[in-house]
């Protein structure tokens, strides 16, 4: 999208018939459901991402803890977090994967987002979310059948809250974005239809699916906009000390060498993906090690012109 040519995040991120590669928070192997998050080992880690090109950091948005529904992701609030790495990183894209509009008031989020980006120096790439935990609903008196509604009514909000005469109320919302916008992706379909989330969004943040399938859905969903708008997919790797092992099924990813991993990156740059968020939670080697491997022998293979 021409509107975020200038944005850093967006920038370093999407291109269009190209892919890049980032990280989700925690950057460690670990497992259950709660990381170690040792802060000088992320942070030193983060730094380490951006030195070898990765696109993006990715933190996740976990209100609340439930222990029959996965993880907690990097544990601390995403937008405290991010402040923290935004103190500590330069250049790489922050991104959320994702803020859950339905359980926050979107003038909060639209503020919050708006102090990352101006903080950051325009890097953040903020990934929402209708939610999808059966136990945050009630906690936070929000009725999930009015999930769709409210996800809508939360994005409008927010853009026109970033806007340069945006005010609603008879207020306003400070500090405004350098770009008086931020790229919005929309995770998974959260309830909208992909002609929706087309038209009201700046990207969509899907799952890994069967490789036709994602093709497919990609080909439908851009059919409704006139402009590029990028896809991006998450993917759990586990990385394995022989650069040729055959890819093994784990969930939502693959046991796999680094040799087959380009392989599939490519079929997935082929397809339409234009960014893969890599998941380290179920590897077998130290995270670092994976992040070293990666950055030196993948990552260079998959960088947007502009940094090639």
């Amino acid at each position: 999208m021409k509107h975020f040519e200038k944005h850093t995040g967006y920038s370093r991120m999407f291109q269009q018939n190209q892919l890049t590669l980032g990280l989700f928070f925690p950057l460690e192997s670990y497992q259950g459901s709660i990381p170690y998050m040792n802060m000088e080992k992320q942070v030193k880690l983060a730094k380490r991402a951006e030195e070898l090109d990765f696109a993006a950091l990715f933190v996740r948005d976990v209100p609340l803890y439930d222990p029959s529904f996965g993880d907690v992701g990097q544990m601390f609030d995403p937008w405290v977090y991010l402040g923290y790495l935004a103190a500590h990183t330069k250049n790489i894209a922050l991104a959320t994967g994702s803020i859950i509009l339905t359980l926050r008031h979107p003038l909060h989020v639209a503020k919050a987002a708006a102090s990352i980006d101006k903080l950051s120096g325009e890097r953040l790439v903020l990934g929402v979310a209708t939610g999808d935990r059966p136990i945050e609903f009630p906690a936070f008196s929000v009725d999930p059948s009015e999930r769709s509604a409210l996800f809508q009514e939360s994005i409008r909000i927010m853009k026109k809250a970033w806007e340069e005469n945006g005010q609603l109320m008879n207020g306003d919302i400070l500090p405004k974005p350098s770009l008086f916008d931020i790229p919005v992706l929309i995770t998974g379909h959260s309830s909208q239809t992909p002609e929706w989330i087309a038209e009201n969004s700046d990207g969509w943040l899907y799952y890994p699916r069967n490789l036709d399938y994602q093709s497919d859905m990609i080909k439908h969903w851009r059919s409704f906009s006139d402009t590029f708008k990028p896809f991006s997919q998450s993917l759990y790797v586990d990385l394995t000390e022989d650069p040729n092992q055959a890819p093994v099924p784990i969930h939502l990813g693959f046991r796999i060498g680094r040799h087959p991993l380009m392989e599939f990156l490519q079929r997935l740059k082929l397809a339409g993906v234009n960014h893969v968020a890599i998941n380290l939670k179920y590897g077998r080697r130290p995270a670092e090690e994976v992040i070293e491997e990666l950055g030196q022998e993948v990552v260079p293979h998959f960088l947007t012109r502009t940094r090639d």
